[in-house]
């Protein structure tokens, strides 16, 4: 684990002991690439030189039985540890879908260069900064109702004038039937008469 931390110390540095944020960073490179880079770097670093003297001071004992043994299992411990970090960054890429998620953010950044306008920064003021952003959303979902009330409005109107023009023929059916039942009573109270007449005696 002592050669782990080193390796990581040794790949968090650049050349010369210089930190990652001293060297500049060419954005030309995708930073999948750039990822892949550091990778390797890293595992580089792990082998450095000083890594098996420091491997055969942990193990200074077994070294001074067998020294090829001892350099056979370093080098089997050294194959297996770097497979194995490539196997856990791959999964890793995969599971968080890393290079899309890389590849975008580099396209991001190239279409930002394109765009003469600086792009939005937080103004420190939160209710401001949360007005900009929510009141435009706010704004575009009020629009979106006035229409759908609207719509429905118009829909409601048709419904009423429908009912309406259906009472309407209700009414008009209801004259009609009070106005044929009157023309049949009349005629009824005729043909009563005109049996009473036939019946009379002369």
């Amino acid at each position: 684990m002592a050669e782990v931390s080193h390796g990581n110390e040794a790949a968090e540095k650049g050349p010369e002991g210089s930190s990652p944020e001293s060297v500049p960073v060419d954005t030309t490179i995708s930073r999948v690439k750039l990822l892949d880079t550091i990778v390797d770097t890293f595992l580089q670093k792990l082998v450095a030189a000083r890594s098996y003297e420091r491997f055969t001071n942990c193990y200074r004992h077994f070294h001074r039985l067998d020294p090829e043994v001892t350099k056979w299992v370093y080098d089997k411990f050294v194959a297996q540890l770097q497979t194995s970090i490539r196997e856990e960054i791959s999964e890793i890429k995969e599971e968080g879908n890393l290079e899309a998620v890389l590849n975008s953010l580099d396209k991001i950044v190239e279409e930002g260069k394109a765009r003469g306008e600086p792009a939005w920064r937080p103004s420190g003021i939160p209710e401001k900064d949360l007005c900009s952003v929510m009141a435009p959303y706010f704004l575009q979902q009020r629009d979106t109702l006035c229409r759908r009330v609207r719509k429905q409005e118009a829909r409601n109107q048709e419904l009423a004038d429908a009912v309406v023009a259906g009472r309407r023929q209700v009414e008009e059916m209801q004259q009609q039937v009070r106005a044929l039942q009157q023309a049949w009573q009349a005629l009824h109270r005729e043909q009563r008469e005109l049996l009473s007449v036939l019946r009379a005696p002369e």
